[in-house]
């Protein structure tokens, strides 16, 4: 009978001992609730809290800087940066009164017993004000916001600016922003300070697209009838955003809901556009929205049959349903497909972006918000042709599945948290071949795990300094297991109300990487792992800037400088293999790069004459052991100068005018110094590495705006829009290439695209 009872105590210690782990836990969890109850100084028995969002009812766009008050009592508050508010209260009912420069104020009666969500949609107030101003951001917020770095307009700011093509172009928008490079004329690529464009993470409503470009990078995947603004983030990214260096954009579609039917699109003479949206019942609302080129319709006039025969054209779809569950909770739904079609009698190809979120917001108090997704990303290329009676069939691509779950939790001056978690299962598949009679050849396919874990937060020291700081956790897993904490802290100490110091220190970390050794961009991507061979690339970042406003905040002016050190940096051999090889770590060379510079910025923001001037002066360097023989050489995104001066101009409500003038200093290349002879050929000797640099770049485009009717009542409202691309035919460098003819001296023959690019384009909502 004695070893049964043995047996007893020895679970009853192992039972007693896991009861007292769990109580422990327990009670460190009660406990950490009840300090952030005692530290955000709530009785829950007493107070409620109201919280939501503030919008611009027509557009959709969120007003940070907007006032909230109770009528007739002393209590109110202000949105932040993202439109966002609270109001702590005490249970009863109360008028809710929100007002914001050039909205008419908008009152709402309340019957408050609990804490509830309070989304505000205020009306502009065209008869209040000669002039409505819908800022995407409060109006001293580059003062007194501790972020850096860091670039948000709205759809409005956007729509103001020159086109190519008769259409809007979120890419080459951001292109004119401080710090932002394009890679290529024309093209949708762009380099952040020095980086790669694969340093660049873009989402579209919070879903990675790993390919934003249409036409080989003429035109974006974004459709500015659905967009509602952008946000761009030099370095210092949000911390639950990973997994690249350089600069995250983040672009939101419409999120409004519209009091009735409507909708607005363009006809131009590259594509044509339209979106729809309305409302199911009280609390579901819809938005659809669509977009084709058309050039390919005119083949047929051609009397060249392979010109006849010929397709060329892309399209987009978007579409969106959101749906109040209740007064807490909000659920989502967007997609995005979009597909470039090329073909001609030999073969034909085509590329393309499919996305998709379900997003649920859950507000569990007034103080704790809550946003859980899953995110689908699928970009695909597929390449097809008949020679000789065989027919190939070529195809890579990149697949995503991410789940998030962000919180967060505002209790106080000192206590505003933001934390949460994520998980992404990458699946690369770097190309695959099919052709009659031979089996399939496949490179290795790869899935891999990205993880990651944070926690910031956002306080007051003082009345005159601010911090936000915080710590990232990235886990990878594929044939090895890297972690990674990933620290980020800005501060900024308010010299007065109209200006600031800020400062800014983050390390971030990327792991997968895109094999492409052409700055011009190509849809046929490649992306890649890290591995025990390819070490994950990492990048300690730092600025410091001055920002101060004018005028009552008519004039923004800021001074950044910052600088990057890079480890781990991707490049390549010379005439290296990047397509369809099963060997590509033999190709990638790594090691250290550094950028550095200084970003001037001059804006004003209201009256008929409005716009910016930004200067960026600036080096981006690499240093690879394997090339050139180990000597630091330009990265292939340095560009010394850049300008970027923008003007808008109001001669009536009828017509509006804009300018843009782009200048930059050359792109670095590699030129041929010499030349030896074989066997009577001559073959070029080349120069090291981006030791040369193009001839300089600069161009002036011209827009101008015209409403027949701006004041008219009829359902349909239409303008005119003219522009002019490249206006004075500045002969661009696009592509510098180098023939010989037997013993004759080489010669150098430049390819420009565009000289002299006029469009026209309608525009019309109702």
């Amino acid at each position: 009978m004695s070893a049964p009872i043995k047996q007893d105590t020895g679970k009853l210690k192992k039972d007693t001992t896991n009861n007292m782990h769990t109580r422990l836990i327990n009670t460190s969890i009660l406990s950490l609730f009840c300090w952030i109850q005692i530290v955000s100084g709530q009785n829950q028995d007493q107070k409620i809290v109201i919280g939501g969002t503030v919008t611009d009812r027509v557009s959709g766009e969120t007003l940070p800087g907007a006032s909230i008050y109770t009528k007739g009592m002393p209590t109110g508050t202000s949105t932040d940066n993202k439109g966002t508010y609270r109001l702590s209260l005490q249970k009863g009912d109360y008028t809710i009164c929100c007002t914001f420069m050039g909205y008419r104020t908008k009152e709402i009666t309340i019957h408050a017993l609990s804490s509830q969500t309070l989304d505000i949609q205020l009306e502009p107030g065209a008869h209040e004000l000669g002039e409505v101003v819908v800022s995407s951001k409060a109006r001293d917020a580059n003062v007194k916001s501790a972020e850096m770095g860091i670039e948000r307009m709205n759809i409005g700011e956007i729509k103001r600016l020159p086109t190519l093509m008769g259409e809007v172009d979120i890419l080459k928008v951001i292109q004119l922003l401080p710090g932002v490079q394009a890679t290529a004329e024309g093209g949708s690529g762009f380099s952040v300070r020095g980086g790669a464009p694969d340093q660049n993470l873009i989402l579209l409503d919070n879903t990675t697209v790993y390919n934003a470009s249409h036409l080989f990078g003429f035109f974006s995947i974004f459709n500015n009838d659905v967009v509602s603004g952008l946000e761009l983030y030099k370095g210092d990214l949000p911390l639950q955003v990973g997994g690249r260096l350089s600069s995250l954009l983040s672009v939101q579609t419409k999120s409004d809901i519209p009091e009735r039917f409507g909708g607005s699109g363009g006809i131009g003479l590259i594509a044509s556009r339209l979106m729809l949206e309305g409302v199911a019942g009280k609390k579901t609302s819809w938005m659809i929205g669509g977009r084709r080129s058309y050039a390919d319709l005119f083949f047929g006039l051609s009397p060249e049959k392979t010109v006849k025969n010929s397709t060329l054209y892309f399209y987009d779809l978007n579409a969106k349903i959101s749906h109040q569950l209740s007064n807490r909770d909000k659920l989502e739904w967007n997609v995005y497909h979009g597909q470039d079609v090329f073909g001609a009698e030999m073969g034909k190809f085509n590329y393309g972006n499919t996305t998709s979120s379900l997003l649920w917001r859950h507000r569990f108090s007034g103080d704790l918000l809550s946003r859980f997704s899953v995110n689908l990303s699928d970009y695909r290329y597929r390449l097809g042709a008949s020679l000789d009676q065989m027919d190939i069939h070529w195809g890579a691509g990149i697949f995503d599945v991410a789940v998030k779950a962000e919180f967060n939790h505002h209790a106080n001056n000192h206590l505003n948290l933001n934390y949460g978690l994520s998980s992404v299962l990458h699946h690369l598949s770097p190309g695959k071949i099919s052709m009659s009679g031979y089996p399939d050849y496949e490179l290795q396919n790869h899935k891999v795990l990205e993880h990651g874990i944070y926690l910031s937060n956002e306080q007051k020291i003082t009345g005159k300094l601010s911090l936000r700081y915080g710590l990232r956790w990235s886990i990878f897993q594929h044939s090895q297991t890297y972690n990674r904490l990933e620290p980020r802290i800005s501060a900024v100490y308010l010299l007065n109300e109209q200006s600031s110091l800020k400062a800014h220190y983050a390390h971030n970390v990327q792991f997968i990487q895109l094999a492409e050794n052409s700055a011009s961009g190509s849809p046929l991507n490649v992306w890649f792992p890290a591995s025990p061979n390819i070490k994950p690339q990492t990048v300690d970042i730092v600025s410091a800037g001055y920002f101060r406003n004018f005028m009552d905040n008519l004039y923004e002016t800021s001074v950044e400088a910052y600088y990057k050190d890079m480890k781990n940096v991707i490049d390549f051999a010379e005439h290296a293999e990047l397509l369809m090889n099963q060997h590509l770590e033999e190709e990638i060379r790594t090691g250290t790069g550094r950028a550095y510079g200084i970003e001037l910025s001059v804006k004003k923001n209201a009256g008929k004459l409005t716009g910016f001037l930004n200067y960026t002066l600036s080096r981006s360097e690499r240093t690879i052991p394997e090339v050139n023989g180990g000597r630091t050489y330009l990265a292939p995104y340095d560009k010394t100068h850049v300008v970027n001066i923008v003007l808008n101009y109001a001669f009536s409500k009828k017509i509006t005018a804009s300018a843009a003038w782009i200048f930059a200093s050359g792109a670095p290349t590699t030129y041929p110094t010499g030349r030896f002879q074989v066997g009577g050929e001559y073959f070029p000797i080349y120069s090291g590495r981006n030791e040369y640099h193009k001839p300089a770049y600069h161009r002036l485009d011209l827009s101008l705006t015209y409403i027949p009717n701006p004041h008219s009542k009829r359902w349909l409202k239409g303008e005119w829009n003219f522009s002019v691309y490249n206006a004075y035919g500045r002969k661009n460098p696009w592509l510098i290439t180098y023939s010989q003819t037997g013993a004759s001296t080489p010669t150098a023959e430049m390819t420009y695209l565009f000289r002299f690019v006029p469009s026209v384009t309608y525009n019309f909502k109702f």
